[in-house]
């Protein structure tokens, strides 16, 4: 078995040396079997630390040397990372985070590098009120996200962007949707009671449920029976937000996991049919794996949604969910390497490839239909602004205000903000199609 450590510094090396092979959950899935089970807990928490807290680990780290380290020695730089966020966020005795990381180095070849990493340590310890006083001059550093974000939020959300950049380094809780076909919420939480789990009912999401600390899968009651399924509060409101009916032909444009799928399958089990689209194999199983368990049935097409040509049998749709690929800004306490996967030139390509899908699939859908598009962002370009570039285009297209007490109210959709210990950043706008 290798050492945690050593793991937790093959995977990272490439996100931050500008050549990622993967994002950080792929990367983990692939190389956790190599670790011992013991230690799968520890690779995991440093991985995601460390994308959580890079710049402000970094910054600590160069201010408590004399020279920066060679490229090559790369894997020494994020070592002594490691060492700084076992010493400033996790509760190993000082002792003994400074004795596995210095040790790790014989492990790596580079034995002369246990000096250094012991030093930069156990200075920290010593000048820990002076350095980290300094850092806190600098919001980028301190909260750990690129420039170009930092300024991004800053222009979107002016009195909102310091609490997205500090709720982002966040964890996110653990939250169910109960499937009402199968139990009440009400009855869930009582057995949630019963297995001794502490939850609570969200308040938006009438099916959601919020447990007070994240368990594993398998201690789930009602998980693999089809009871509930994990899902963000933000999520669980797209299915309500579609005005489903029985009889109504349903496309899930980009459906995978699958989430949003079984979920109106749920509440409308009596749709004509479901058409869950999505251009990759591998993730569309998931959304199949996940209608299994539930014991639902849609009509699965590996596709790409903007080419209708190769999917499309020319039936409209009564309803669209374009759950659109963003930048998934609003989900980075979920996923703490989109910070360093992602840069500005990214989210106008985004944008533009957004507004594709929406211009293509906006032709399969019948009138007065409605069309609800979504994303897991929280940069207005790739949301309201994006849908004003659309209505500008499509004289067909009339918003369909939502009302609702969660989220913001913006010019065109709601925008709701990721918060500490509840919902995830997302946008939606619904919009009918009028007749022609």
């Amino acid at each position: 078995m290798t050492p945690a450590r050593v793991v937790a510094i093959e995977i990272l090396t490439p996100l931050f040396s500008g050549s990622p092979s993967g994002n950080l959950n792929e990367q983990l899935e692939t190389r956790l079997h190599s670790v011992a089970i013991k230690d799968q807990g520890l690779v995991k928490e440093l991985c995601y630390g460390i994308c959580r807290h890079y710049l402000y680990l970094r910054a600590i780290a160069r201010s408590l040397m004399q020279k920066p380290l060679k490229t090559k020695d790369g894997d020494i730089e994020l070592l002594i990372l490691m060492g700084l966020y076992q010493l400033e966020f996790l509760r190993i005795p000082d002792h003994a985070a400074i004795n596995e990381t210095v040790a790790t180095c014989t492990v790596l070849k580079k034995p002369w590098a246990k000096g250094l990493i012991n030093a930069v340590l156990r200075n920290f310890l010593r000048q820990r009120e002076h350095v980290l006083a300094t850092l806190s001059q600098n919001i980028g550093v301190s909260t750990s996200h690129p420039s170009w974000l930092v300024e991004t939020l800053r222009q979107d959300w002016p009195e909102h962007y310091r609490a997205i950049l500090a709720a982002n380094n966040q964890p996110a809780p653990l939250t169910l949707r109960i499937n009402t076909q199968k139990m009440s919420r009400n009855d869930y939480l009582h057995l949630l009671d019963q297995a001794q789990i502490n939850a609570s009912p969200c308040i938006f999401a009438p099916e959601g449920v919020r447990l007070e600390k994240p368990v594993s899968i398998d201690a789930i009651p009602g998980f693999f029976d089809g009871v509930c399924s994990v899902q963000d509060e933000s999520a669980q409101l797209a299915a309500s937000l579609l005005q489903l009916e029985a009889g109504q032909k349903v496309l899930d444009a980009c459906a995978a996991p699958g989430g949003k799928t079984c979920h109106m399958l749920e509440r409308q089990p009596s749709l004509q049919t479901l058409v869950a689209l999505d251009k990759s194999q591998a993730r569309l199983d998931k959304v199949s794996d996940n209608l299994k368990r539930l014991q639902l049935h849609a009509t699965l097409v590996v596709a790409d949604a903007a080419d209708a040509a190769t999917w499309w049998d020319g039936q409209l749709f009564d309803r669209i969910l374009l759950d659109a690929p963003c930048s998934a800004t609003g989900i980075i306490r979920r996923h703490p390497d989109i910070k360093w996967l992602r840069n500005a030139e990214d989210i106008s390509i985004l944008a533009d490839q957004q507004l594709h899908l929406l211009q293509r699939l906006w032709s399969t859908l019948k009138p007065e239909g409605l069309l609800l598009y979504a994303t897991c962002s929280v940069l207005k370009q790739e949301n309201e602004t994006l849908m004003m570039r659309f209505l500008q285009q499509e004289p067909g297209a009339k918003e369909q205000k939502i009302t609702a007490t969660w989220g913001l109210n913006n010019t065109i959709g709601r925008q709701i903000l990721p918060k500490p210990g509840e919902h995830d950043g997302f946008y939606y706008a619904c919009l009918r199609k009028c007749p022609s």
